[in-house]
């Protein structure tokens, strides 16, 4: 797919303003591209540095990253992946994206305290293209948020960790963007959702006209000590949540976040990538239709899912023996 370098403006924008002096131009945020956009969340190799994060996504032919903050970014370039990185370092790792063919679409999650610390970010992510920044933010910043996205031109989206966390059921995200701009909304993680016991699919159709981007994933059970595995392969049902997303007609970055660092990182990694490429192209209902598109499908995700029951407390666990498949 043919894209514009922002990495290539970012260079000769930055080129020669570490000294004192105007401050750069801001990288321009691109528009949406229409569809789902597959992007790499580079906390998938987060004991690396982030080139070598960008090194990974581009061999595995993922074009989009999304950047955690404190992430060392490594080769030459002194500093990790934060808003205190200076326009010479900024130039720099976005002359290596450019040099890698990977465009830098996503932060996060990144929050901030005042307004001074909320702007530093939302002036981090201007200068560096960024479109979406994913965060948990109080919920008593949240017209100052608003404010920023619609003055920066550029995305909030909540992010939900496990139950207990701040958003962890999308009724509260939902609560907390209510009569607040479009540019405010959800980064649904989706195998977070798995891991509170809360069915991923309902979740979607709850957040509709409200998801700004996804941390797509696949989990082994619907618990808290359930892992990720390659996507097609585990209880998401993967199949029905895409054709979700197609029948919404969303447009925008779908990360793959997977957070199951063993030996076999790279090929899984890489089956969810082949996954993704496979299904995108097919319309919702050939999605829903089916059942062995990638080697690895064993079993259809809604057969397991009509045996799986809470245990006794009511709590979702892996070591409830009527909920084994």
């Amino acid at each position: 797919m043919k894209r514009t370098s922002l990495a290539l403006l970012a260079v000769i924008t930055l080129a020669g303003c570490t000294g004192p002096g105007p401050q750069p131009t801001p990288v321009a945020t691109p528009p949406p591209k229409p569809g789902l956009q597959l992007a790499m969340q580079a906390w998938t190799f987060n004991n690396l540095t982030f080139l070598e994060a960008v090194e990974r996504t581009a061999a595995l032919g993922v074009k989009l990253i999304e950047a955690f903050p404190g992430q060392k970014i490594g080769g030459d370039i002194e500093g990790s992946m934060t808003p205190d990185l200076d326009a010479a370092q900024r130039a720099q790792v976005l002359a290596k994206l450019k040099a890698a063919g990977v465009t830098l679409v996503n932060f996060g999650v990144a929050n901030a305290g005042d307004e001074a610390e909320w702007r530093k970010l939302f002036d981090f992510a201007k200068a560096m293209g960024i479109a979406t920044i994913v965060s948990e933010p109080n919920a008593a910043q949240m017209e100052l948020v608003d404010k920023l996205c619609a003055e920066y031109k550029i995305n909030i989206a909540i992010h939900n960790h496990p139950k207990e966390s701040p958003y962890w059921n999308p009724e509260i995200v939902l609560a907390a963007v209510k009569d607040r701009s479009r540019r405010l909304g959800a980064c649904a993680d989706t195998g977070h959702w798995l891991r509170s016991g809360l069915d991923p699919l309902a979740c979607l159709k709850q957040l509709e006209g409200r998801i700004v981007s996804l941390h797509l994933k696949d989990l082994s059970w619907k618990g808290p000590n359930a892992h990720d595995v390659p996507w097609g392969t585990g209880v998401s049902h993967m199949p029905a949540m895409l054709a979700e997303l197609k029948r919404q007609k969303f447009s925008g970055v779908v990360s793959i976040e997977y957070e199951n660092n063993n030996p076999e990182l790279m090929s899984n990694v890489a089956r969810c990538v082949a996954y993704f490429k496979a299904c995108v192209p097919l319309s919702a209902p050939d999605l829903l239709l089916h059942k062995a598109l990638v080697p690895g499908m064993s079993r259809d995700p809604a057969d397991v899912w009509k045996q799986m029951k809470p245990a006794d407390d009511g709590k979702w666990t892996t070591n409830n023996p009527a909920a084994q498949p």
